[in-house]
């Protein structure tokens, strides 16, 4: 089995006698910017609708698992074994209506917090893990906190206090106040997002791809890099009225 083989190379990677001199250096903390790398490009493939480079990239984050768990292995933390075991003994006992007794699901969201509530940590917002990208991460804070009854009733709410910090950052002048105005703002504008049940990520990574594809267009044209912004904002214009999306 191919799971098997992976295991085995990985262990002779790090070798402390015959392995490899870069993987025997890396540590939990090296290697998680990495792990946190392939899961992009797992999502870049799949954006991308190619599924060649898809087959490649699960491989290249699989290996960030086995990677992992040999180094807790090292340290007698866990093995991939126990990883797995981990993640099936979850999956059947948050599909008690597939694998258990009930007649049928209670929900995923009721299901993870009873699971919260088990853990020392028993706030709304616990496991919602720091790492994420921050608006994601915004996103899935808002959730939580709504869940509680902590929300607007509807988008009017959420679009007024856009205004709000929009007003607050306007009238900041000191530079540490304004980035935790700006802050503020972003915040409001993913609560805004929600509300109008669009995911904030999922737009500004159209928003990217719009840009890009419009500068590209642009930036070649003869003479670009000593025109006035003026021109410059013709030529987008025009760009944006030649491109659909």
């Amino acid at each position: 089995m191919n799971l098997e083989r992976l295991v085995a190379i990985m262990r002779r990677l790090r070798d402390p006698e015959r392995g490899c001199e870069w993987d025997l250096k890396q540590s939990f903390e090296t290697i998680a910017p990495y792990t946190i790398e392939e899961a992009y490009e797992v999502a870049d493939a799949i954006d991308r609708g190619d599924m060649d480079a898809l087959e490649d990239e699960l491989g290249d984050l699989q290996l960030q698992v086995v990677f992992h768990a040999q180094m807790a292995e090292e340290r007698g933390l866990f093995s991939l074994d126990n990883v797995i075991g981990r993640i099936c003994d979850k999956l059947e006992r948050r599909h008690p209506h597939i694998f258990g007794n009930a007649s049928e699901s209670p929900g995923w969201d009721a299901i993870k917090a009873a699971e919260r509530k088990q853990k020392p940590d028993d706030s709304a917002l616990a496991g919602v893990a720091n790492t994420l990208p921050a608006l994601d991460r915004a996103m899935k804070l808002q959730r939580r906190a709504a869940r509680t009854g902590f929300d607007w009733p509807d988008s009017s709410g959420a679009r007024a206090k856009v205004n709000e910090e929009l007003q607050e950052l306007d009238g900041e002048t000191d530079q540490k106040r304004r980035t935790e105005e700006l802050g503020d703002l972003l915040f409001a504008v993913v609560n805004l997002a929600r509300h109008l049940k669009i995911d904030p990520e999922d737009a500004l990574r159209h928003a990217n791809r719009k840009f890009e594809k419009r500068f590209r267009a642009i930036e070649t044209t003869p003479g670009f890099d000593t025109m006035s912004l003026d021109e410059m904002e013709a030529l987008w214009v025009k760009a944006k009225a030649a491109q659909s999306d």
